[in-house]
C-alpha cells in the first residue's frame, strides 16, 4: 500500500519564512502565526494520513455503484465524509455568517494540499461544494443564501457544477438546456448535462446543482445563458427538505482514473430551478466557480505529483541494485540502494525540486486571492487573473509528468497496482482535461489575459520580476549566480515571447495562437523560478542566523539550484518554439495528417 505523510514542515517554511503571511496586510492574517497554522495543518495532517489515505486503493478498485438512480460510493466514504464534517473542514474559508470559520483561502489551500494527495476523488465531493457555495455567495440573493449556504457549509448538503452536454463541451454557446419560466417565478430546467463530478452520491442529504442553461427568446451563443440553482430535494419555507425534484443520475462514467468520484449523467425533466444572478449573465456567475474550480485542480496537478514523489522516494533508499560507481556505499549489503545512481537521483530532483516550487507557486496565488478579496486589491486581482491559467494548465501538465517519473522510479513495481504509483498516474491525468483543457488554458492566458487591461498585467508582473532582482542582487554572490540571474534570463525570454505576439500575433493570429501552449509552460518555469529565489533567500536567512536544521535548508538550497540549472533553462527552447511561428504548424493540408 502508498504511503503519504504531510509535508506540515514545508508547507510552514512557505507560508511564514517565503510568503510571510503573519506580517501581511490582509485581514485575518494577523491570525495567522506560525503556532495556530502549524496546529491546524497538524490536524489537517492526521486526518489525511490516517483517514483519507487508507480509502484511497479502496475508492480506485471499488469505484461507485448506480443501483434504482442512487449512486453508492465505496466502502468507508461516508464515515470519513462524516469525519470531515465534524472537523469543520469544509466550511474553513466560508463565511462565518453562514457558519463558516472565515479563515483566508490561503489556509485552505495548505490544507487541500493535504486531502488531495492523500485521496483526490475523496476530496472532490467537498471541492465542488466549494466551488457552488463561492458561486452563490457571491451572485445569489439574500434568500438564496440564506436558504443554501449555512447546509453547504455543514456538509450537510454538497454542490455541484453543471456544464457539459453530450453535444458540446468548451462552446458552451451550443448547450440546449432549455429554461422555462413559471408563475411562480421559478423555472422549468431540462436538458441533459454529462461528466458532472459527485453529481449524485451517497454522502449527502441533498445535492445543490448549479446549471446552465438558455431561457427561450433570449440572445443566441454564451450571451444568451443563465445559471441556476437546481435541488436534489426542493427546499420547504421552514428550511426543511420537501419532495424530490425532477433530477436524476442517468448513468456514471467508466474512467480511467478517480473511481471514487460519482461522474456521471444528469437528466434534467422539468426540474424546478431558481436564477442566480442576473438573466443571461450566467457565465458571469458560473465563472466565479470556474476560477476557483481551476486553482483548485492546479492544486490536484502538483498535489498528486507530491504524493507520488513520496513514494518514488521511499523505494528508491529502500530498494537494493547496483553498485556506486564511486565505491560502495552499503558495503555490508548485496547492493546499495538505487538513490546512489546519478539517473535516478536525476530523477527524483526533477520531482522534488518541481513539487516544493509549485506549492509555493500555488500558496502565492492563494494569497493573491486572499488579498483581491478582503483588501479589493484590483491589482492582485488582475495579477491572480493573468497567471490563473498558468496554475492551472503548467502545474497540472508537470503534475502528471512527475507521478510518470515516479513511477518510472520504482521501475516494474510502478506498473503494478501493489504500489499505488499507477493509480497517482491515472488520477493526476484527468487535471490536464478536465475545468478547461490545457490547450483552453493556453488560448485564454495569450488570447484574453495578456491584452486584458491594456497588458498592465503582464507589464506589472515583469516589473515585480525585475524589481525583485535589483532589490536582492548583490547581497550574496552565490545566489546571483545560482538564482537570480538565471531568473532574469528566463523573465527576458518570456518577454521576447510576448514581444513576438505583440509583433506578429495581430497581423497573423495564428502566430500566437500556435504558441500558446509553449508560453504557458515558459510562463510556468519563470514563476518557479521566481518562487525558488525567494526560497533560496529565505533558506540562506536561515542558515545565516544560526538554525538548528541546518539540513532543511541546506537541502532547499541544493534542490533550488537543481531546479534553476536543470529545469528553468528550458524557458530557451520554448522560446526558439514560439519564434519559430505558425507554418511549421500549420502548414501541413488536413487531408495529409
Amino acid at each position: 500500500m502508498p504511503i503519504y505523510n504531510a509535508p506540515t514542515k514545508d508547507m510552514g517554511f512557505v507560508l511564514h519564512e517565503v510568503l510571510k503571511i503573519h506580517e501581511a496586510d490582509i485581514p485575518g492574517y494577523e491570525e495567522l502565526d506560525a503556532e495556530t497554522t502549524a496546529a491546524i495543518l497538524e490536524e489537517a495532517g492526521k486526518l489525511s494520513e490516517n483517514v483519507l489515505a487508507p480509502l484511497n486503493p479502496v475508492g480506485d478498485k471499488q469505484g461507485c455503484t448506480l443501483e434504482n438512480g442512487v449512486v453508492r460510493t465505496p466502502e468507508g466514504f461516508k464515515n470519513a465524509y462524516e469525519q470531515m464534517r465534524a472537523g469543520g473542514w469544509m466550511g474553513l474559508d466560508a463565511d462565518p455568517e453562514y457558519g463558516g470559520q472565515g479563515m483566508p483561502y490561503v489556509l485552505n489551500i495548505a490544507v487541500g494540499e493535504m486531502f488531495v494527495s492523500s485521496n483526490m476523488a475523496f476530496n472532490m465531493y467537498q471541492g465542488l461544494t466549494h466551488g457552488a457555495y463561492a458561486a452563490i455567495h457571491a451572485h445569489g440573493s439574500d434568500e438564496q443564501k440564506e436558504t443554501y449556504l449555512p447546509n453547504m457549509v455543514d456538509g450537510i448538503w454538497s454542490g455541484t457544477m453543471n456544464l457539459t452536454e453530450p453535444h458540446c463541451g468548451t462552446d458552451l454557446g451550443l448547450i440546449r438546456t432549455k429554461a422555462e419560466p413559471q408563475d411562480d417565478g421559478s423555472y422549468s430546467i431540462t436538458g441533459s448535462k454529462i461528466w458532472i463530478s459527485a453529481g449524485e452520491h451517497d454522502l449527502s442529504e441533498n445535492i445543490v446543482h448549479l446549471v446552465l442553461a438558455k431561457v427561450p427568446g433570449g440572445p443566441e451563443g454564451v450571451k444568451g445563458i443563465s445559471l441556476f440553482i437546481v435541488p436534489k430535494f426542493l427546499v420547504n419555507e421552514d428550511g426543511s427538505l420537501g419532495q424530490r425534484n425532477g433530477v436524476s443520475c442517468g448513468g456514471l462514467e467508466e474512467k480511467m482514473g478517480i473511481h471514487g468520484n460519482a461522474t456521471c449523467v444528469m437528466n434534467y425533466d422539468g426540474a424546478k430551478g431558481f436564477l442566480i444572478g442576473e438573466l443571461h449573465k450566467g457565465m458571469r456567475a458560473m465563472f466565479t466557480m470556474m476560477n476557483e474550480a481551476r486553482l483548485g485542480v492546479g492544486l490536484q496537478g502538483y498535489a498528486q505529483g507530491a504524493v507520488a514523489y513520496q513514494n518514488a522516494l521511499a523505494f528508491a533508499q529502500d530498494r537494493l541494485q547496483g553498485r556506486d560507481v564511486t565505491g560502495a556505499k552499503n558495503p555490508d549489503g548485496p547492493a546499495d540502494p538505487i538513490i546512489v545512481h546519478p539517473d535516478v537521483r536525476r530523477n527524483l530532483l526533477h520531482q522534488k525540486s518541481f513539487v516544493e516550487g509549485a506549492r509555493a507557486f500555488a500558496f502565492w496565488g492563494a494569497q493573491m486571492i486572499d488579498r483581491a478579496r478582503r483588501n479589493e486589491d484590483a491589482a492582485a486581482e488582475g495579477m491572480i487573473s493573468l497567471l490563473t491559467p498558468v496554475i492551472k494548465g503548467f502545474l497540472t501538465d508537470k503534475g502528471f509528468e512527475t507521478t510518470v517519473l515516479a513511477q518510472q522510479t520504482l521501475g516494474g513495481s510502478g506498473f503494478t497496482q501493489e504500489w499505488g504509483l499507477e493509480q497517482f498516474v491515472r488520477d493526476a491525468r484527468i487535471t490536464m482535461i478536465y475545468e478547461g483543457t490545457n490547450g483552453i488554458q493556453s488560448l485564454d492566458l495569450v488570447g484574453r489575459k495578456l491584452g486584458a487591461d491594456g497588458g498592465k498585467h503582464v507589464m506589472a508582473f515583469f516589473d515585480m520580476v525585475k524589481s525583485f532582482i535589483a532589490e536582492n542582487k548583490g547581497a550574496d554572490e552565490t545566489l546571483d549566480a545560482q538564482f537570480f540571474e538565471p531568473l532574469k534570463t528566463a523573465s527576458k525570454d518570456l518577454q521576447a515571447a510576448g514581444m513576438y505576439f505583440m509583433q506578429n500575433g495581430m497581423k497573423a493570429p495564428n502566430n500566437a495562437l500556435s504558441g500558446s501552449y509553449d508560453f504557458m509552460h515558459l510562463f510556468g518555469h519563470v514563476c518557479l523560478g521566481l518562487m525558488w529565489s525567494r526560497m533560496a533567500i529565505a533558506a540562506k536567512a536561515a542558515l545565516d542566523g544560526g538554525t538548528s536544521d541546518e539540513a532543511f535548508y541546506k537541502a532547499k538550497l541544493a534542490t533550488g539550484r537543481y531546479y534553476m540549472a536543470r529545469q528553468l533553462p528550458e524557458t530557451a527552447t520554448l522560446l526558439k518554439r514560439i519564434e519559430s511561428g505558425a507554418d511549421p504548424v500549420m502548414e501541413l493540408d488536413a487531408a495529409s495528417f
